[in-house]
């Protein structure tokens, strides 16, 4: 098993910036893909961001350039810098650890709200 503890969400104007981090514990070895996920009222879930064990990054459309996704694996902890962000980026974002197996986890969620 393997927990997820998602922070840093948050209330921010538009133009503003948060970091979110996901803290992972428990059986971690394994685990080679760390990914942000967001869903908004209304909208399925959607993949933001995710960063496998060896450092490769892929992203969304909406979120390139504006985005950061890093691990620090001393701290088995994943980060979203968030710049610039947008009305629309207003969502509970969801981190999800995967393993090579397919066998994967989420997180609880940290809100994110993005005011216009």
């Amino acid at each position: 098993q393997v927990q997820l503890v998602e922070s840093g969400g948050g209330l921010v104007q538009a133009g503003g910036s948060l970091r979110l981090s996901c803290a992972a514990s428990g059986s971690t070895f394994g685990v080679n893909t760390i990914g942000w996920y967001r869903q908004a009222p209304g909208n399925q879930r959607e993949l933001v961001a995710h960063i496998t064990s060896g450092g490769n990054t892929d992203y969304a459309d909406s979120v390139k350039g504006r985005f950061t996704i890093s691990r620090d694996n001393a701290e088995n902890t994943v980060y979203l810098q968030m710049n610039s962000l947008q009305f629309e980026d207003t969502a509970v974002y969801y981190c999800k650890a995967t393993q090579s197996l397919g066998v994967y986890w989420w997180g609880q969620g940290t809100q994110v709200t993005v005011s216009s």
